[in-house]
């Protein structure tokens, strides 16, 4: 089969597949906010029942890793299959291809509960292989088409790794910081790769689309990588736990930079457009998250956990939101705009973020901030569900 023919019945395995394997977005967007919620969910249940293991996990382990390896990485996979096609000009994987990479993904959720007499490692295995597969089907595309954006495809091969550390942490057998610190700073790197490249481009066509004047954010320059390469030592750094001080003042002047690099993308001009506002938003929370990680490392009477919530439920959360309501409005053929439901989405995310963090400072009563930040989150992917569900399960308005 030559490759006109394999394009031709790629085409037709596309085209003649339900519309929710038509795309990566559609099943990993739509499973990806189902878990937001579901796994929140049993997280606070266990919270208020006192419950000690979840699973086969310690109950934080695995909140810890669900939040971080399940949901976000169930996004990271619907956004990279997205992209890929926009990147290389090739058909999108869909179908069965697609169908078994979404299974694949919710056998790593369901094995956790499965009550198999088996060494930690067969469930880490099952769970972190998701990563290698997705690396590799990116890789594939990638390379047949020349693109540039390997690099992607490491950091979500590197990924897996940090999956499987985290449940080797969880079973005793390495330190147990070291998984989920790993995949915290590789997303903090795609949020920081990828961002710079979305934020200004998106921010910079609407300015252009409103008539507005010069100057506008544009391509990505030496100061860019000098911040991503700096931010990317940083990481190191703070995953390996090495001196405190050192990584301190690291995360000060990473924090600091990456608060130069959002202001230079000219947020303040596009606050009537929420679409392309929220994607600040969410990036403003990657300096106050390494901010807040920096203080922890001086010393400051805060929870240990109030950077890394600012990173998680904060940056991920909130730039999560914004790529997948853009991406569901634009590639389901809708108008870009942000209706009074995607309002509410986005006001929900950065309440359940504000929150969270707040009870790591003490500005409250700790536990109840969390049920509020709780509450949030979970109006915030469940409205994302109920509005934009339908638009994944659907065909293209325009089709």
């Amino acid at each position: 089969m030559d490759n006109s023919e394999r394009l031709a019945l790629r085409h037709q395995r596309t085209a003649d597949s339900p519309a929710i394997l038509r795309g990566g977005f559609r099943p990993f967007f739509l499973l990806g906010a189902c878990w937001a919620v579901a796994a929140l969910l049993i997280w606070l249940l266990s919270l208020a029942t006192g419950t000690a293991q979840i699973g086969q996990l310690d109950a934080l382990s695995w909140h810890r890793h669900e939040m971080l390896f399940g949901f976000v990485g169930a996004v990271v996979a619907g956004f990279i299959l997205t992209a890929i096609p926009n990147w290389t000009g090739r058909l999108p994987v869909a179908g069965m291809p697609l169908a078994g990479l979404a299974a694949w993904w919710a056998l790593g959720r369901a094995i956790h509960f499965i009550p198999l007499e088996a060494h930690w490692s067969v469930f880490a295995i099952v769970d972190a292989s998701f990563y290698f597969g997705l690396a590799a089907i990116a890789a594939r595309e990638i390379i047949k088409a020349g693109n540039r954006n390997l690099p992607v495809v490491a950091l979500i091969a590197v990924l897996g790794v940090a999956d499987f550390l985290d449940l080797a942490a969880a079973a005793g057998a390495v330190d147990w910081s070291l998984g989920y610190r790993l995949g915290i700073g590789l997303m903090v790197m795609m949020i920081s790769l990828i961002g710079g490249r979305i934020i200004p481009s998106f921010t910079r066509n609407w300015l252009q689309k409103t008539g507005a004047e010069k100057p506008f954010p544009g391509q990505p320059t030496g100061f860019d990588r000098l911040v991503l390469a700096i931010t990317a030592a940083t990481m190191l750094l703070w995953t390996f736990a090495l001196p405190g001080k050192l990584t301190g003042v690291a995360l000060i002047v990473a924090a600091a930079l990456q608060l130069v690099r959002l202001a230079r993308w000219q947020g303040r001009r596009c606050f009537s457009d929420r679409l392309v506002l929220i994607l600040h938003l969410g990036y403003l929370w990657l300096p106050i998250g390494l901010g807040l990680l920096a203080a922890t490392e001086f010393g400051a009477t805060i929870s240990p956990t109030t950077g890394l919530h600012a990173l998680t439920a904060g940056a991920m959360g909130t730039m999560i939101l914004a790529v997948m309501t853009r991406a569901t409005l634009g590639h389901t053929g809708r108008a870009l705009e942000a209706g009074i439901g995607t309002h509410l989405i986005y006001a929900a995310i950065l309440a359940a973020a504000g929150l969270r963090v707040a009870a790591g400072l003490g500005l409250a009563d700790t536990m109840s901030l969390l049920w509020l930040s709780g509450g949030f989150w979970i109006a915030a992917f469940g409205l994302f569900v109920a509005l934009y569900g339908p638009m994944l399960v659907m065909p293209r308005q325009d089709a």
